[in-house]
């Protein structure tokens, strides 16, 4: 037993290290300043990160996965109409561009234009297409972006260079970099929240990872939450049988000084954001209840998101717990709605996507707005790349498919600072490249967190030997054309 003790006891040289650099200082510091301050709670990290006054202090990222095509929604292109089923396969080859394996073998690529109709909407006359009636309506709210590009071709380091900045695993997520960036406001709930909502189209959707809202090498205290629509929202959150709040609190005070124990042996930052994430978890026990209970919300406000605003799990709920979300203090929610690949059959599974999206999208803006919350909350929209102008598959008038397109795809930005009621970017006659103002992916990232007060270079996190950022080593700007 005495071998034992000693062994615990003993402190290596870079246990020593470890202990005075987040041990002893840490708790040097925590004396010194107020929890909210100290790193040791939901805190903010040093104030040399934040350079910049913010214009929006959260973001909701409405992520439209599987790419909704730019054609049909966006970009409005009439003359294509003229050239239906023209064979764009010298064109392709004339642009280098590359193919999926879906239609590099297709023998002839024939251009298919857009079955629905557009119309120009708000002062800005932005166009849009019938699939959006209730996003037309407040074009004059929305930054219309239509000249984004990405270099990923297929979806899955698309989107994780959409949704962590890079196309390689282990890089933490969108929200991560927030929740480090910003800390939190709320000691209640998780300052960086996700909901996956339903949605009406195809089935057999792409499955999606955890890396998409994971920490990555950032401490676990700041992945994304996902909370779910059946049972629990989040597993687990009820105690057991015969448990009651002095109990669990007596549980945790007797784990927690086990867990001290160990960060006092070890000194390992794990120990801590453990005991961190188990504080958490019990106070979310009594504050995400009360968040998902929609009983208090008035018929009028269910009535502004749409039929399914009542139905757990849909799009519309979802956009109303993020509003929720946004009054209680979470700083970054990301709602995921799946089922935008349409290889075929688009017209129809269009409508279903755009049906789900359009009114709640619509509505969570309006709702925002009324409330005096828009002006410093961030909304964004869109997928991971847009699509093609030639048609996979049959083509007819009434039915086609599009294959993934890395060079052009549009989304929209509204609130938190951003100047509404524009068009920015351009595209060729073919929508298929851009001709004026690209963005590139990282773009959008310098530009969301220069709207939150952080500076793209200065928000780093040092591992593996470098200073790793959200928009990695590649020259990246902020789009200063957007903002207010």
């Amino acid at each position: 037993m005495d071998n034992i003790l000693d062994f615990n006891a003993a402190v290596s040289r870079r246990q020593f290290f470890r202990k005075n650099g987040t041990g002893l200082g840490a708790a040097a510091l925590a004396s010194l300043l107020p929890s909210a301050a100290s790193g040791l709670s939901n805190s903010k990290v040093p104030e040399h990160l934040q350079k910049l006054a913010p214009k929006a202090k959260r973001v909701i990222y409405l992520s439209m996965l599987g790419a909704p095509s730019q054609l049909d929604t966006f970009d409005h292109k009439p003359k294509l109409q003229e050239r239906f089923a023209e064979d764009l396969t010298g064109y392709l080859e004339d642009q280098g561009q590359r193919l999926t394996g879906m239609t590099s073998g297709q023998a002839k690529k024939p251009l298919a234009p857009t079955a629905f109709k557009f119309k120009q909407y708000g002062q800005s006359g932005a166009w849009l297409s019938d699939l959006l009636p209730h996003t037309a309506k407040m074009a004059d709210d929305l930054a219309i972006v239509k000249s984004m590009y990405t270099e990923a071709i297929n979806h899955e380091p698309a989107n994780q260079l959409c949704y962590t900045g890079s196309q390689q695993n282990g890089k933490p997520s969108i929200g991560s970099w927030l929740s480090y960036g910003l800390g939190s406001t709320n000691e209640d709930l998780p300052s960086f929240v996700v909901l996956h909502a339903q949605h009406t189209g195809q089935g057999g959707v792409q499955a999606i990872s955890s890396r998409l809202w994971g920490p990555g090498f950032l401490e676990g205290k700041h992945a994304g939450v996902a909370l779910r629509s059946k049972g629990d929202p989040v597993l687990y959150l009820k105690d057991a049988p015969g448990i009651d709040r002095k109990i669990r609190r007596q549980m945790l005070d007797g784990l927690n000084a086990l867990n001290q124990k160990s960060y006092d042996a070890v000194g390992s930052p794990e120990t801590q954001t453990r005991m961190q994430q188990f504080e958490m978890a019990f106070r979310m026990q009594a504050s995400v209840p009360e968040l998902t209970d929609l009983s208090q919300e008035t018929e009028k406000t269910f009535e502004m998101y749409g039929p399914q605003a009542k139905t757990p799990g849909s799009f519309a709920s979802s956009c109303l717990l993020a509003r929720r979300m946004m009054e209680r203090g979470v700083q970054f929610v990301q709602i995921f709605h799946r089922g935008w690949d349409q290889h075929g059959n688009l017209p129809t599974h269009i409508k279903d996507q755009c049906k789900d999206v359009d009114q709640p999208a619509w509505a969570l803006i309006q709702d925002l707005k009324q409330r005096g919350m828009l002006d410093d909350t961030l909304v964004i929209w869109g997928g991971e790349f847009g699509r093609t102008v030639y048609c996979q598959g049959g083509l007819t008038r009434e039915n086609y498919g599009r294959d993934h397109h890395p060079r052009c795809f549009t989304m929209w930005m509204a609130g938190g600072g951003i100047k509404g009621g524009q068009t920015y970017g351009e595209t060729d006659d073919f929508s298929f490249n851009i001709t004026e103002n690209p963005v590139h992916i990282r773009d959008l990232h310098a530009t969301m967190l220069h709207q939150l007060g952080l500076d793209h270079n200065l928000l780093t996190f040092q591992y593996q030997g470098l200073d790793q950022k959200l928009t990695g080593v590649l020259p990246t700007k902020v789009i200063k054309d957007l903002l207010l």
